[in-house]
């Protein structure tokens, strides 16, 4: 179906968005990009959101992981490692720039994928990556530094919990909730684990004094983001087509309250840090998109979920495409009248709303 906005402008850059919280003027991206907006409003490009003051919003991250390969999906830089790249909505005419990342962190093995940022009390921006060298799973953070428009490395997390890492939401200093979308790394174990409908893959929790599962049953957990009372988190499950809505408990267990069914494959999900809506991007054809043809390209899909805690949330599309423009949507961020749409491996389309 046409889509209501119209394009302004797209970026090459892919899968998921973040905004920055409180004290930063930009937004970063990362390829395979999602997008986000934060209660601070800033746009996070992999899941989660954070907030921005009224003096620090529309600054944008991307992550740009060139270096995730996919089975059946085109493989556009084989040979670049993932970067980070930042743009700030505020201007007229919003650009992206590649964040300079310090010394001592293993760029040439960076493949990045989700993000998510955290801000402490004296408004220093932190970024959580997940990142996948060698096909492995680690979680890097990084202080952002706005002045110098760079990123200082300060460590790797790693855990035998923290396998086949898909998205991340930070809750505190080193302390977040992480998506497994799949129990066996093989692509060929992991293909029949969908068909058999196994339902082992689930939603982590670790601080540094714990890990453990606080989540079970999904088909393949995908993106994860918080509401913006940080009260409640949404889960994507990208193979059954739904959103979970769960509680958060003081123990950090998760309580599934409700399921959103949709007819559309969700990816990553972001906030809208006005209303609270869920920003959800979608695969509306599965196939087209594990199996690429030139000819006959994966569309796109970002959708609207208003009320997602009432008995009926009211779900609109934001826009669609069947390829022509965009091909594989995966998120989805608004803010003062803009959409971001960052996609698994083709661009990221700025639209005006």
């Amino acid at each position: 179906m046409p889509h209501p906005y119209s394009p302004v402008r797209s970026f090459p850059f892919p899968e998921h968005l973040i905004l920055l919280p409180a004290g930063s003027d930009l937004t970063l991206l990362q390829a395979p990009t999602r997008l986000a907006i934060n209660q601070n409003r800033y746009l996070e490009i992999h899941s989660s959101l954070y907030q921005l003051n009224n003096n620090n919003r529309g600054i944008l991250i991307c992550p740009l992981g060139v270096g995730l390969k996919y089975p059946g999906m085109p493989d556009l830089a084989p040979d670049e490692p993932g970067r980070i790249f930042l743009m700030d909505l505020n201007e007229q005419n919003p650009r992206v720039q590649e964040l300079n990342i310090s010394d001592g962190f293993d760029k040439a093995s960076f493949n990045p994928h989700g993000i998510s940022t955290f801000t402490d009390k004296d408004q220093t921006v932190y970024l959580y990556v997940v990142n996948h060298p060698h096909m492995d799973s680690t979680v890097e953070i990084f202080k952002f530094e706005e002045q110098q428009r760079s990123l200082v490395y300060l460590k790797t997390i790693k855990h035998e919990l923290l396998k086949s890492v898909n998205d991340i939401v930070v809750l505190g200093p080193e302390q977040f909730y992480a998506t497994r979308d799949r129990y066996f790394t093989n692509f060929f174990l992991a293909l029949l684990e969908l068909v058999m409908d196994l339902r082992w893959t689930h939603v982590l929790f670790y601080s540094p004094r714990e890990v453990k599962v606080v989540a079970r049953g999904f088909s393949s957990a995908n993106g994860i983001t918080i509401s913006l009372d940080k009260k409640y988190i949404y889960v994507a499950d990208v193979s059954d087509k739904n959103i979970h809505v769960m509680k958060i408990q003081d123990n950090w267990d998760l309580t599934q309250l409700k399921v959103i069914q949709l007819d559309t494959l969700v990816d990553n999900l972001t906030v809208d840090p006005d209303t609270g809506d869920i920003l959800a991007g979608c695969h509306p054809n599965a196939i087209k998109l594990l199996v690429y043809d030139t000819e006959d390209p994966p569309g796109s899909e970002a959708l609207r979920i208003r009320n997602a805690l009432s008995e009926k949330p009211m779900i609109s599309t934001m826009y669609a495409n069947n390829g022509s423009a965009l091909q594989g949507s995966s998120v989805a961020s608004a803010y003062g009248g803009k959409l971001l749409i960052g996609t698994v491996f083709h661009k990221a389309l700025y639209c005006e709303l």
